[in-house]
C-alpha cells in the first residue's frame, strides 16, 4: 500500500519524521557549543539592556529582569540559549535575593547564587576567573552602595570586578566604574520619582560608561558570535 502524499507536498511520513525531529533540533541548537566572549558587547546596546533591568529590577517584575538578563548573555555575549538561560535565572535570583535582605549577614544569601552566575561567566573571560573572588566582589560593592557609600567608592569596587573578569587593570576601567556608580546614585536620589526624561539620562551615562570599557578590554579580540 502507497503512502498518501499531499497535493503538491511530501507525503505524510515524511511530514511525520520532520516533525518528529523538531525537538531534537530545538534541543541540539540550545546545547550546541558556542565561543562566548565577555569583551564582544555593544556598549550602546548593554547600556539599553542595563536601564531596562534596572527599572525592572526596581519594580520587583522578575519575569522581565529575567528576560533582560537572557537576552544579554545571548545577544551580547554569544552564550547558547541554555546557557543564556542558566546565567539569567543564576543572576536573577541573586539580584532577588539581595534585595528581600536587610543586613550585611542577610545579603550573604545572594552569595551562592553569584558564585553560580560567575561560573557560567568564566566560560568566556579572556583570563582564568577567581570565581569566589569575583562573587564576592560584586556582593561587596552591592553592599557598599546600599550603605551610601559614595559613587566614586564603590565605583572603584565595581571596577575590581571588571579587572577579575578581564584580567586588565587601568585608570580608564576605574573611570568606567565610577560612571556607571554615578548613574547608579542618579537613579537612587530620584527614587520612585524617576521620570523617563531621567531614565534617558542614565542610559547616556552607562552608554559611556560602556564605551570606556570597550575600549579597554577589545584588544585582541575579534567579536566572537554564534
Amino acid at each position: 500500500m502507497s503512502v498518501r502524499k499531499l497535493a503538491g507536498g511530501p507525503n505524510l511520513l515524511t511530514l511525520a519524521m520532520i516533525v518528529g525531529l523538531l525537538p531534537s533540533i530545538g534541543f541540539a541548537y540550545a546545547l550546541y557549543p558556542r565561543h562566548p566572549d565577555l569583551r564582544a558587547f555593544d556598549p550602546a546596546a548593554m547600556a539599553r539592556s542595563e536601564t531596562a533591568m534596572w527599572q525592572h529590577y526596581y519594580e520587583k517584575r522578575y519575569l522581565l529582569l529575567f528576560v533582560d538578563l537572557y537576552d544579554n548573555a545571548r545577544t551580547q555575549y554569544g552564550f547558547s540559549p541554555w546557557d543564556s538561560v542558566r546565567i539569567a535565572v543564576t543572576a536573577a535570583r541573586a539580584a532577588k535575593a539581595f534585595q528581600l535582605s536587610a543586613s550585611r549577614s542577610g545579603a550573604q544569601a545572594a552569595l551562592p547564587f553569584l558564585e553560580d552566575y560567575f561560573g557560567l561567566l568564566a566560560r568566556a573571560t579572556p583570563v582564568p576567573l577567581d570565581i569566589k573572588a569575583a562573587a564576592r566582589a560584586e556582593l561587596d560593592w552591592w553592599q557598599a552602595r546600599r550603605e551610601d557609600i559614595t559613587p566614586k567608592t564603590y565605583g572603584a569596587m565595581i571596577a575590581l570586578v571588571s579587572t577579575l573578569l578581564y584580567g586588565h587593570d587601568s585608570e580608564k576601567l576605574r573611570e568606567a566604574g565610577i560612571l556607571r556608580a554615578e548613574a547608579m546614585a542618579f537613579r537612587d536620589a530620584r527614587g520612585e520619582a524617576i521620570t523617563d526624561t531621567e531614565w534617558s539620562t542614565i542610559e547616556s551615562i552607562l552608554t559611556k560608561s560602556y564605551k570606556i570599557l570597550k575600549r579597554e578590554v577589545s584588544n585582541g579580540t575579534s567579536g566572537r558570535s554564534s
